[in-house]
């Protein structure tokens, strides 16, 4: 919405909905849902990686580990199907020094999936907060960031 204002908010949620709704892979909507399903992958794209550089910056801020966020989001954040999903999970598992992801259930099937991060340590409850702060705070600094280039371009106008 700071990039296109509310219009571009309705449209950017009626694609992630939209996605959300039909996206999924089986035979009966294979071909519907994949329209949604690329279209969002590719209006993701780019804040998928801005949100991933940012949560690698305030890492340490957050009292994360932000050596480990940088090598795992080089080593995993293209392990997973969709080009954005694993971008800024393993900057989360690398921050946090987990193990996040593996196989999942669908409907009943299994289906294989990569690990993404190391398993230093166990996971714990705490680790949701520390999933949020980090969340919350890059969060933050990208908003910080967008209002500072508005304010130059505007400024320069």
């Amino acid at each position: 919405m700071l990039l296109f204002g509310p219009v571009g908010g309705f449209f950017y949620k009626s694609i992630n909905t939209m996605d959300s709704m039909l996206g999924y892979k089986n035979d009966k909507y294979l071909y519907f849902g994949r329209a949604a399903a690329k279209t969002d992958d590719f209006v993701n794209f780019i804040p998928a990686r801005v949100s991933a550089l940012a949560m690698i910056i305030v890492s340490p801020v957050c009292g994360l580990d932000i050596k480990g966020a940088w090598r795992i989001f080089r080593r995993d954040r293209m392990k997973h199907t969709s080009p954005n999903s694993a971008q800024t999970e393993s900057v989360c598992a690398g921050a946090l020094g987990l193990r996040l992801a593996g196989d999942a259930v669908y409907g009943g099937v299994i289906h294989k999936k990569e690990y993404i991060g190391d398993p230093i340590r166990e996971i714990e409850p705490r680790d949701i907060t520390r999933a949020n702060q980090l969340m919350y705070v890059s969060s933050a600094l990208v908003l910080i960031l967008i209002l500072a280039v508005r304010t130059a371009v505007s400024l320069c106008l």
